[in-house]
This record gives structure tokens, C-alpha cells and sequence, in this order.
């Protein structure tokens, strides 16, 4: 569901929240940061590329001759095959249920009252 600029899906236990672009399609989203909150309040970030949004990214810094043409680095990334946010939510969803989330995106802690 909408909430502002932000696209929240809703879990037993946790929700994702993106943040895609003003007036991006949600089926074609290739690029998106990205958090889990735990009903417990603990939270997890990242950024969502898929893997041609990053072989775009590489041809793009290549042809500006910058030396990130040459290789892919990103400290929050996480790489997905498929671009919308239906299938990112799949692999979060994944993640969780694995256990694997809190090594594969960056523990944030719980948002504080401000």
C-alpha cells in the first residue's frame, strides 16, 4: 500500500518498506533502497538492483571512463534476477523465512522516537 513516497508491504512479523521513484511503474522497478522493520521494532536496509539494472549501471560508468565500468560494489546491495517490486518482496520474504536477512542486508537497529 501507498504511504507518502513510500510502497509498504505488510507481513506476519515484519513489513518492507521501498521507496520507489515518483510515478514508477511497481512491475518495472530495477532500483529501490529499501528496509524490514520486525514487529519488535529491530530494522534492516538495503538497496534492491536487479541484474540488468547493474550491467546498465557498469556500461554507463564505463562509457564515462570512470574505473567503476570495470567492477560492481555496493555496501547495502542486494542483486535480484527479476525487476518489480512483486518479486523483490519474494526474495525478502525468502530471506526472513531463511534467516538469511539479517546477514544479507545491513541491521540498522530499531528507529527511534524523535
Amino acid at each position: 500500500m501507498w504511504d507518502g513516497p513510500f510502497y509498504r508491504v505488510r507481513r506476519d512479523g515484519y513489513e518492507i518498506c521501498f521507496v520507489p521513484g515518483d510515478g514508477e511503474d511497481l512491475d518495472e522497478v530495477c532500483n529501490v533502497d529499501m528496509w524490514v522493520t520486525r514487529d519488535d521494532g529491530d530494522r534492516w536496509c538495503g538497496t534492491v538492483f536487479t541484474l540488468d539494472e547493474v550491467h546498465r549501471l557498469m556500461d554507463h560508468h564505463r562509457r564515462s571512463g570512470a574505473l567503476e565500468g570495470d567492477y560492481w560494489w555496493c555496501w547495502d546491495g542486494l542483486i535480484v534476477r527479476d525487476a518489480g517490486l512483486p518479486s523483490m518482496v519474494k526474495v525478502i520474504d525468502g530471506l526472513v523465512a531463511s534467516g538469511d536477512l539479517e546477514s544479507v542486508l545491513r541491521h540498522i537497529g530499531p528507529e527511534e522516537d524523535v
